[in-house]
């Protein structure tokens, strides 16, 4: 027998074919009429905001975060180049859209600290995320045993350092294959180490 999350789950697993679908219509036409950082009640999706760590509780915000889509837009260069050089189009930040929501969501409330985010919506020119923020100072969340370790001066600024769950993906530390769980700090360094010792064989060989 399933319960009431699971009903919610399912819902926003097939949009097209629940009641989400219309329903993010009407909120769409709201949404895009409020500002780009909206601080808000109670979450648009229940059971991901409970997943993800939020609870009804004092020390806890939610914002709902409008973020453009597309690649990074760079300014056109004017100085004399051919044009294959000129490095504007199809150009990324290495960021996903998500972790650049969260980073805006912390830098609009720097007292406070981003525990997660989640997807609720997006159109034609943007992305909406709703990221869960917490009080590291609040007598409620410096009693709770369950959250009260991002007191800790450690987690300072964690977002901006790739420590939520989308930096971390971002940073590539979710990836599943061979070898993955000798790949930290990421794949990347994990290559370069691996170079290096190949190399220092090889000087050692000959």
């Amino acid at each position: 027998m399933k319960g009431m999350y699971q009903y919610i789950r399912d819902a926003w697993k097939d949009i097209d074919d629940s009641y989400v679908e219309n329903l993010l219509r009407e909120r769409m036409m709201q949404w895009r009429r409020e500002e780009a950082c909206t601080r808000i009640e109670r979450p648009t999706r229940l059971d991901r905001a409970r997943a993800l760590g939020y609870k009804a509780k004092q020390g806890y915000v939610l914002v709902r975060v409008r973020v453009r889509r597309g690649n990074l837009q760079k300014r056109a260069i004017k100085a004399g180049r051919r044009p294959k050089r000129k490095g504007i189009l199809k150009m990324t930040v290495r960021k996903s859209l998500q972790w650049i929501a969260e980073e805006r969501a912390n830098k609009k409330y720097p007292n406070l600290e981003v525990l997660n985010s989640y997807w609720v919506g997006e159109d034609g020119k943007h992305k909406y995320f709703e990221v869960i923020l917490v009080d590291p100072w609040h007598p409620a969340i410096l009693s709770d045993k369950k959250i009260n370790w991002i007191s800790a001066n450690k987690h300072r600024g964690r977002v901006y350092r790739g420590l939520t769950s989308a930096g971390k993906k971002g940073r590539g530390l979710r990836w599943k294959g061979k070898g993955a769980e000798k790949l930290r700090p990421s794949r990347h360094a994990h290559w370069r180490r691996e170079r290096r010792t190949q190399i220092n064989v090889l000087k050692q060989k000959y």
